[in-house]
């Protein structure tokens, strides 16, 4: 593959020109190649024009081939605005622009001509023009060889969508590790951020870097690491090989806690591992990506506990990992976590969730337990080598697992890797452990686990064993204590159902455990509870106000506050307790922000909490003009934007108010945290304006729609928030027409009616799931989304 792309041909289009060598086994045949473009100038087929015109529905059909051929395109292509292709985004703080390559999953057609699946590997040559100020990064090392244009050296073997092009006003940090250059690179408007976090970003790489070759002893094939954090990207981080791309996000411009700060550094050994795992051995089709995302799950927070000074990582890994992972296990649409249907690559999209990231991680780690670290590790290695370059699947790799142990893991695997579903683990006083399989997906999982026992904050005691039946007798269980935690450790996918002891003791025994882990596990059989209808929204309440104020793990009092503010309480409560709920947690907020030490992560969090929750009209209005601010967010300009943002859903924000928030902020998050506060107003004429624009401007890019969705629905009274439900099934998949399917689905998340939790709702959700111009993404996200809503209703059914 050769590319070259010209750049500097102003903010809409580029050129793309690409020369492609490729053999046939067959000679005479036929096949085609993808291609997407505005405009196509020229095509020739070993010397031989073809007609432009040929290229119908991004197809360009090759016959007659010959042993050795080559094809060249000549095209215009466009910029997007919706985070997938080579994305253009200006930087409203000084105008400047950036572009980005992020081709996963099927968008490389848009950028250049190609073979696009990810068995059809090859090597990369590419050369850019582009503007003279601007730098260009990319999978190889970049170099200026003129004015304006750059030669990126030729790549190893990589996938399509693995191929990317940064190019813009970057700015850049350097290090090296292990004969590894290192570059961390970002927006000029992020100078400060990027040298104040640069050196923890290093430190995490090298540690991440050293980890790796010790365990795989493979070592790292791409020459140059390169992390770039770029504007209004779409996921999290995207693994290209030699330049992983981040969400420029990351780069905290106010105060971060650990949490936060571990929660990137674990996205960096994540990126990191993919070197390995999906970049030097791809899996030969999608319904095989676990062989990508579970292992780069279950590798980072390995990684990172073992590696860096995160050694809690799998403490955060429980309470918002699993929670996620656990909730697609319940939704309709849950599925194996190998093997699971890809016809396509939007079939596949759908398949990246919960399910693939963190069941698969837990998966890896009960198969670490089955089988031994030593021998996961030599079947890790050996799978590696003998794939390398190349394309892999889950056949393969279990041969190379099953070697290195020893015997047959068929059975294992049709368990835990080929059957979905998730069991539910319940500890009764007299040491009974039962494992309750759903019965739409039967399996014979073997639960490698510990159970404990907690009495006033001490362990009293604990129990290790293997559960491959439907109920055990646990030796050692002491029926007096208050707490009996099955999973204790959280060493296994399942969800725990507490007993009724237990479960009233909460309140109590919570805040003086001191395991973090057991704290995990019990505030996640909380809320799974909650979710399942198997525990009352007001007795999880009831924990929360007593316990949270106590907890210490900022990992967790983030993701449970961030439950009971985004979902539990809006959603699972009557509409006439949810005032008083939002009091409550505002009041726990405040009683931990009160005695929390100035400047603590513990202050920040409970900060942040008291800000989104209260309603106190003179704290909200000193806080946003500045006045007796918490320590350390003196100047937090992110934290402002949350005070603003509660006093807009509180109708204490008008467009004169935001606006001056906004022009103190003229950054892209201001831009999108304006927008937010904006939707948020519980107006009819302001949520006839956001709903128009969510709905109508093109002009909107992915991260602006994104806003506007959050705040829309997160305020306003039943009566004028009811019509949009149905605007929703009518107005959200149209934007099919213009917004890619990885953006798209994201809106339809974002702005699903969940505020609605009525029949109504259901059946308006339903038939449009049947509409055949309704996408597969997007129907799968509404369904998704339904599945939630309809836990609330069963919930409310149950316990209002």
């Amino acid at each position: 593959m050769e590319v070259d792309l010209d750049l500097d041909r102003g903010t809409e289009h580029f050129g793309s020109s690409t020369r492609i060598t490729f053999s046939c086994s067959a000679p005479g045949s036929a096949t085609f190649l993808d291609l997407r473009a505005v405009s196509v100038e020229t095509i020739e087929l070993n010397g031989i024009p073809v007609d432009p015109a040929a290229v119908v529905d991004g197809r360009l059909p090759l016959a007659d081939l010959g042993a050795d051929n080559v094809v060249e395109v000549r095209s215009t292509m466009a910029y997007s605005r919706d985070g997938q292709g080579l994305h253009r985004s200006t930087d409203p703080a000084d105008g400047e622009d950036y572009v980005y390559g992020h081709l996963f999953l099927d968008a490389a057609p848009t950028v250049f001509a190609c073979f696009d699946q990810p068995d059809l590997k090859a090597s990369y040559a590419v050369s850019v023009r582009a503007p003279q100020e601007w730098v260009v990064l990319g999978n190889g090392r970049a170099t200026r060889t003129a004015p304006g244009q750059w030669d990126l050296s030729e790549t190893l073997p990589l996938a399509t969508y693995f191929v990317t092009v940064c190019a813009g006003p970057y700015v850049s940090v350097h290090d090296e590790h292990d004969g590894i250059p290192l570059g961390i690179h970002a927006r000029r408007s992020l100078q400060r951020e990027l040298e104040a976090h640069g050196p923890q970003m290093f430190e995490v790489t090298k540690q991440s870097f050293d980890h790796y070759h010790r365990t795989f002893d493979v070592r790292y094939p791409f020459g140059d690491y390169d992390q770039v954090f770029v504007p209004e990207f779409n996921a999290g981080a995207m693994e290209n090989p030699g330049c992983v791309t981040f969400r420029d996000q990351m780069l905290f411009r106010g105060a971060a806690t650990r949490q936060e700060v571990m929660q990137r550094s674990n996205t960096i050994a994540h990126e990191m591992a993919h070197m390995w795992f999906g970049d030097l051995v791809t899996m030969r089709w999608w319904d095989d990506l676990w062989l990508n995302e579970s292992f780069a799950e279950f590798m980072a927070y390995t990684a990172t506990s073992r590696a860096t000074e995160f050694t809690d990582s799998w403490v955060e890994f429980g309470i918002s990992r699993k929670q996620w992972g656990y909730a697609a296990e319940r939704a309709p649409s849950t599925h194996p976590v190998a093997g699971s249907p890809a016809p396509d690559a939007q079939s596949a999209l759908a398949n990246f969730d919960g399910i693939s990231y963190a069941k698969g991680a837990s998966v890896l780690r009960q198969l670490v337990a089955h089988i031994g670290e030593e021998a996961f590790n030599a079947g890790v290695t050996a799978y590696l080598r003998s794939h390398e370059h190349s394309n892999g699947e889950l056949s393969e790799f279990l041969a190379t697992m099953e070697e290195a142990h020893g015997s047959s893991l068929a059975d294992w695997s049709a368990a835990w890797l080929e059957t979905a579903g998730v069991d539910v683990l319940a500890l009764d006083r007299d040491g009974t452990l039962t494992r309750t399989t759903p019965q739409a997906h039967p399996a014979d999982r073997s639960h490698a686990l510990d159970v404990a026992g907690f009495d006033d904050g001490a362990e009293v005691f604990r129990t290790r064993l293997t559960l491959d039946t439907a109920s055990a007798t646990v030796d050692g269980v002491q029926r007096e204590a208050a707490l009996l935690v099955p999973n204790a450790g959280d060493l296994t996918w399942a969800q725990v159902d507490l007993d009724a002891e237990s479960l009233a003791a909460l309140p109590r025994e919570l805040p003086r455990l001191d395991d973090s882990i057991a704290r995990s596990v019990l505030w996640g059989a909380v809320l799974t509870g909650v979710y399942r209808a198997s525990v009352d929204p007001a007795v999880a309440l009831d924990v929360f106000t007593a316990a949270w104020p106590h907890e210490s793990d900022d990992a967790l009092m983030s993701r449970v506050a961030l439950a009971f503010t985004d979902r539990l309480v809006p959603q699972f409560l009557p509409p006439e307790g949810v005032a008083g709920a939002r009091a409550r947690l505002a009041n726990a907020a405040l009683t931990t922000f009160e005695v929390a030490e100035p400047g603590s992560d513990r202050a920040l969090v409970a900060a942040r909490v008291l800000a989104a929750t209260t309603t106190d009209e003179a704290r909200l209005e000193a806080w946003v003009s500045g006045r007796s601010l918490p320590t350390e967010l003196e100047h937090d300009s992110d934290f402002r934007w949350i005070v603003l943002q509660t006093m807009a859903r509180l109708g204490l924000a008008d467009e004169h108010r935001i606006a001056a928030v906004e022009a103190d902020d003229t950054t892209l998050s201001g831009r999108l945290a304006g927008l937010a506060a904006r939707a948020a107003r519980p107006g009819t004429r302001e949520k006839a304006w956001a709903w128009s624009e969510i709905s109508g401007n093109r002009e909107r890019s992915n991260y602006e729609l994104n806003a506007l969705a959050t705040g829309f629905w997160s305020s306003g009274s039943l009566e004028d928030l009811r019509p949009y439900a149905a605007r929703y099934v009518a107005d959200i998949p149209r934007l099919a027409e213009w917004l890619g399917a990885d953006a798209l689905d994201r809106v339809a998340t974002l702005a699903f009616p969940s505020r609605i939790v009525e029949t109504e709702t259901v059946a308006l959700v339903r038939a449009a799931m049947e509409r055949p111009d309704v996408t597969s993404g997007v129907r799968r996200s509404m369904g998704d989304e339904l599945s939630k809503l309809e836990e609330a209703l069963a919930s409310r059914s149950r316990w209002s």
